[in-house]
Order: structure tokens, then sequence, then C-alpha cells
């Protein structure tokens, strides 16, 4: 029987740009994604992930139905009352035994991907009560919170580049033409810079690889990896030794300029330029060229986050920004305003905005190594050792959504071996049985994309133009399937005690709240529209939020609604104690002489850092044929000159080692990577036993944080250092 052919929008889910797909369906299946050039935002850019939409949604390798482990220890499917009926039996009397820190849960990227990976894990966090949340932030992003809650008061307060009006754009340790930007929502981002360039702009890109994006810029810096901090620092100091500062409206709302100064004095550009490799010359032209310029922005990512000095890192890059006068300005670094944000606060007529309560580090700490937990977290690459040693308070449950830290996360053997043999129960909620969740109990799998509806929760708050698209489901959900939403309140009600109530109690629950809280009128409830409770929660954020939208008003524009180009928020923002931003925080000024003391480092004559495939995302994009091959492939970069001082053949196997341990991987001569640089792509390692993903398993590539011992970490945010590591290569015997 055939079907007709029909098209549906959609919002691509499978990386930060968010674009706008046109999907071809034949009956039920998507036979086709184009760009949507209808859409408001990405006008019809598309990129390889996105064009494989329909290969990823019927990935014959994804699960279908419930698996739960028999007593033979093998896992079988089941029914979905049956899984959930085994986690109520299990994990509330195990938190009944050894209370709630018994439990821990593990956030993977994926679920800022999903409406259901957004609107439910905070309401499960609450249900369970632990302080043993560690997520993929901590893995890439964390630096950045941390960074913004010092300064602003506020760790999702971050500043975005206004890349559609810039006149000066400097990345470091970013690659957003294979990345598509990462806190930095910007579909086609390439023809983004391309347009920079083709209106006088200038692009200057700093990174130990000649990436892509460098290639493309005016001036490309090879930095020595890890030395971003220092880099950044020499930069803000010639701005304030030449008098080249300039904040602007900015000054008024400034504390700790003048100790700001002070603390930076010793971070000259002679100083910095042997650990950076960078001579004094450049540095000081990079700061001057950026205080010249009409407007600028400076932007980095996770090359300079995931370094053993990355809160500074992130903190000097704002720094930057508002010695410059280029934060929250147009052409700069600006803050966007999303449409489910909550409301602009507004100041008392004549009076300032009233203080913040400010952010906090360490409120709490981890139990076995005492790791400072930063926004609410504790550091993934401590889960190992958390669950592995004894004593009250051992995680004895993991609740893990959406991740896959067995291979995301350094030392994926010990935390292999501790999931295997320390766990009393373990919970997934996976659409594959991968590395981690071959583990685990239950495994719970949400339906593809094509059968969920999309709204971008996180994203839009790192949009460089304000907008909001909602895409409903275009197929209807498969018989036997369980909508993504209703696994994540069902899962909440069984761990909560309320097993067995219908899955619309957690959405009136969060409704309920959510209206108290705003101190809106009850009867608001009422009014709300939407066929689900997810949709009855956009709906109530969206009237709440800044704009005063409707679920209905967007479902009547299905390519979205244009809300602006981003604004000057300051001082509306800021939520520090003192009400200003705070250039010199505590906890930053008392990290400084470490990175001082890096100023006499002797560098490692090879260190290895990661790199980005414009054809995957981490690991759970490994198992679609088309997204396989070509670039998309695990090898080492070696410099040539590396290469014939190591007797390195280009195609043949060699051996890095490092502290946490030894891997093989093809090696690809290439001068792409500078001189005593080595690169191997994230995500890769698909070999252990028990997964079912067939096509990742048959090209496994080798798991590079199998290098990492996991005691390396930044210390204000519990980051793993993945950059910059000190590694052998050898050829394989």
């Amino acid at each position: 029987m055939s079907h007709a052919s029909r098209t549906a929008p959609r919002i691509c889910p499978l990386c930060e740009a968010t674009c706008g797909l046109t999907l071809t369906i034949e009956g039920t299946t998507v036979t086709g994604a184009r760009g949507d050039r209808d859409d408001i935002f990405s006008r019809g850019f598309i990129c390889p992930k996105g064009a494989s939409f329909g290969g990823l949604d019927a990935d014959p390798d994804r699960l279908r139905v419930p698996l739960v482990r028999g007593e033979d220890g093998e896992l079988r499917e089941a029914s979905w009352d049956e899984a959930f009926d085994r986690i109520a039996a299990r994990i509330p009397a195990l938190i009944e035994a050894h209370g709630p820190q018994a439990v821990g849960v593990v956030l993977g990227n994926p679920n800022v991907h999903t409406m259901a990976g957004s609107l439910y894990p905070p309401l499960l966090l609450a249900a369970l009560r632990t302080r043993n949340v560690f997520t993929a932030s901590t893995l890439d992003q964390m630096p950045k919170h941390v960074s913004s809650g010092l300064l602003f008061g506020d760790a999702n307060a971050i500043p975005v580049p206004d890349l559609d009006r810039t006149d000066h754009l400097l990345l470091i340790g970013a690659n957003p033409l294979e990345s598509n930007g990462s806190l930095c929502t910007a579909p086609d981002f390439p023809g983004r810079l391309r347009a920079l360039r083709r209106r006088g702009g200038t692009l200057t890109v700093i990174d130990p690889r000649r990436t892509r994006t460098a290639r493309l810029a005016d001036r490309h810096v090879a930095i020595r990896p890890g030395a971003d901090a220092l880099l950044l620092a020499a930069m803000a100091h010639v701005l304030l030794e030449e008098k080249l500062t300039d904040p602007g409206v900015l000054a008024e709302h400034l504390e700790g300029a003048d100790e700001l100064a002070v603390a930076l004095a010793d971070f000259t550009p002679d100083a910095v330029a042997a650990a950076c490799d960078v001579d004094a010359a450049t540095i000081t032209a990079l700061a001057r060229e950026l205080a010249a310029a009409p407007t600028a922005a400076v932007y980095g990512r996770i090359g300079s986050c995931t370094v053993e000095h990355g809160t500074l890192a992130s903190w000097l890059v704002d720094v930057l920004n508002i010695l410059t006068g280029n934060l929250d300005r147009p052409g700069g670094a600006l803050f966007p305003l999303s449409a489910t944000a909550r409301a602009p606060r507004e100041a008392t007529p004549g009076k300032a905005f009233a203080p913040g309560k400010g952010f906090a580090l360490g409120r709490w700490a981890s139990r076995v190594s005492g790791h400072p937990e930063a926004k609410g977290e504790l550091p993934t690459a401590a889960l190992a050792e958390e669950i592995e040693t004894p004593g009250e308070g051992r995680i004895r449950a993991l609740v893990v959504l959406a991740a896959n830290p067995v291979l995301s996360a350094p030392d994926g053997d010990r935390l292999d071996a501790a999931l295997a043999g320390h766990l009393d129960f373990m919970v997934s909620v996976d659409p594959y049985l991968n590395e981690t969740s071959r583990h685990a109990d239950v495994v719970l799998p949400p339906p593809p994309p094509s059968q969920s509806a999309h709204f971008d929760f996180a994203f839009n708050s790192f949009a460089v133009h304000n907008q909001v698209r909602y895409t409903p489901a275009p197929v209807p959900l498969e018989d036997g399937r369980m909508d993504e939403s209703e696994i994540h309140a069902r899962l909440i009600l069984a761990v909560s005690g309320m097993h067995g109530a219908p899955p619309s109690a957690v959405d009136d629950l969060a409704i309920t709240t959510a209206i108290t809280k705003a101190g809106a009128p009850k009867e608001l409830a009422d009014e709300l529209t939407g066929g689900s409770g997810p949709e009855r929660r956009l709906d109530l954020m969206l009237r709440l939020g800044p704009y005063g939208l409707t679920l209905e008003r967007l479902l009547a524009h299905p390519h979205g609604i244009d809300l602006g180009p981003l604004k000057p928020r300051v001082p509306e923002i800021l939520r520090t104690r003192s009400g200003r931003i705070e250039l010199l925080p505590a906890p930053i000024a008392a990290d400084l002489p470490r990175l001082r003391r890096a100023l006499g480092d002797r560098p490692a004559p090879l260190v290895l850092v990661g790199r980005r495939h414009l054809r995957s995302n981490n690991s759970w994009m490994h198992n679609v044929v088309s997204l396989s091959g070509g670039s998309n492939v695990c090898t080492l970069q070696v410099h040539p000159d590396d290469a014939a001082r190591l007797g390195l053949v280009d195609g043949a196997t060699v051996r890095i080692e490092s502290a946490g341990g030894g891997i093989e991987a093809p090696a690809e001569i290439t001068d792409t990577v500078r001189s005593g640089v080595v690169s191997l792509p994230h995500g890769w390692g698909h070999s252990r036993p028990g997964t079912r993903m067939a096509v990742a398993a048959a090209h496994p590539g080798a798991n590079v944080n199998q290098l990492l011992d996991g005691t390396l970490l930044d210390p204000l945010s519990g980051t793993a250092v993945l950059n910059a590591i000190p590694v052998t290569v050898t050829p394989s015997p």
C-alpha cells in the first residue's frame, strides 16, 4: 500500500544551531530533510546532521520497548508497566534505607535537545532530594557558567557575540564551522562569518589547529594549548597599561576596575609569550586591534574551557568585552532574551535595581574527594569514586538521562567497572543500548525525534537573534511507544512514592507552582491551551514571559516569530549582591596565583587536544550510516615534523599514552596541527561488548578520555581537563 508524500516543518534537534527543517514524510517514515527556507532564523541553512534526520530517526538499533534485567542477569524486553513497577519497587526503598544521597543523577547533552529533557529533570531532582548530580556541563561548559555567575550574579546570564552586526570577532578555542556553535545559537555560523568578512569586518582565530574556521580568518594565532588564560590576561594588561579601556555606559555599573589592573600587572606580553608560544608583539597587536575596532566581540568555547584555567579564561573573555566597551552593546556581546525567560525586572522610578542574591560556589562538596559543587553539580569525573568508595552516602542507585559517561567522562574503564560491580540499581532513559545504558536494570527508550514535538528552552537563551519557534510532532506516536514527557513524568512518580498516579499530575503540579511563584492569578491555569502537559507548560511560560506570547499564536506561525535583534540589558540582568558587574570576584582573585605560577611552567614536548567533526555530536551520532566515514573518523592528527621525529607513518597505528592509560589509533600526518600538538576527536571507543549499535561498533575508534585519570580539574568549576594533556606517541608494535 502506497502512502502519499507530504512535508512538515521540524526544528533540528541534533546540535545547538537549531536549524529549521522541512521533512518529507511518506506514511509515518521520514524520507528526506532539507533546510526550511521560510524559517525565520535559519533561512534554509542545513548541515549534514540535519540532512541525516531520516536516517537517525529510523535507525534500526533504536530501542522500541523498555528493557528490564531478569534474574539471569540479562536484559529482556518488557512492558512499560513492568518497567515502572520495577523502578517504584527499588528506588524509594533504597532512599528509605540509605537516604536521598544514595541516589545519583547523570544528565547528558541530549536532554537540552528535547522538550522533555528540558522540562522534567528539575522536577526529578526535587523529588529525589539528592545532591549527587552530575552533568555534561563539567565536561564542556561549566567554566562559562561559573564566570558568568561570579561576574553578573547569574550563572545562566551568558553574553553571546552579536555576529550579524560586529566589526571585529575574536574566537579562542572555538571552531564553529564544524561545531555549528556552542553557547552561541547561530544557524549558518559559516555564512555569518563570511558576511562579517564581506562587510569589511575582521575575524581573528586563536587555536593550536588550523581548523576550517581558522582558514577563513584574517589572522590565525597558533597558541600553545592550555595557555588561553595567559594570552587573554596579557591582552587585558595591554588595554589597562596603554589606557585603551573605554567601558562606556557600563562604567557606572562596574566594581573592581582598579583592583583588576593590580591583579593583572604581572601578565605582560613579554611575560606570557614563552608560555603561550606567541610573540609579545602579536599579543599587543591583538589587544590594540580589539580596542580600535568600532565594535568587537570576544568569544571563547570548549577549547578554552576544558583546560586547567578554564574558568579564568572564560572570565577574561568577558573582561576584554567589558574593558573595550563591547559588552551589552550592538555589535559586541549581548544577553539574549528568550520568549520563555522570566519577564525583565522593572526598576523603581528614580531608583536602581535591587541587588540580587549573588552566585556562590562550594555550597556542598563531594563525599570522597571534597570537590566543591558548582551550579548545583559535582564533577562528572568524580562519579566513579562516589559509586565504588564504601561508606555513608555512597551512591547505590543511579538514574542516567540521555548520557553516556563511560565514553564522555575521564577513565571510562574505571566507571565501567563501578557501574558493573558497585550499584544496587540503575535506570537509563536512552534510545540506545550503549556503553553506559548496557549496565542499567531498566532502560526506558524515548521515541524518535519525528514523533516528538520540539521547542528550544535552553538554546533560545543563547541565540544571536531573539526569535521563537515551535514544531509539533510531524509523525504520530507509534503503537507501543511512550512519549518522552510521559516517560519522565512516570519516572518522577515512581521514585517519589506516587507510582500509579496519572502522569498529568506532574505537569499540573509544575503549572500550579509556576503560577504561584510568578504571583499570577490561579485562574490562569484554566486558560492554558495545548494537547499535552508540555504544551500547557510551554503556553504558561510564554504568557508569563517577556513578550506576552501564547502557544496559540506560536502554532499560527509554523516557521517562527521574529522577536528582533539583541538589545542592551544591563543593569536589569545583574543579580550580584552589589547590584554591579563585579570585575574581580574573590574566587577569581584567589585563583590568579595559580595562573601566575603557570608563567614558569616548562611545556611538555607533546600535548593532546580534541577536535570536532561536522557530521558528529559527541558519542550519540556514530550509529548513523550517512554520517560515518569521510572526515568523520577517529585518527590521531600529528604534525609532519613530530611524525618524522617519532618515526610515525601516515595511516599506521600508533600508541598514545598518558596518566590515565593508553589507546591506539591510526596516525594522520597533517600540518593543520602545530608542532608539539596531536589531536584526537571526542566520543569514540564503541568497542565494549553488550551494546546494540552495529554501525558504531563496526568503526569503534579509540576513547580519548581513557588517557585521563580524572584527577586533573579546573578547581573553580570542577570541569575535567580534556585539552593540553601531556602524552607520548610511539609506533604500535
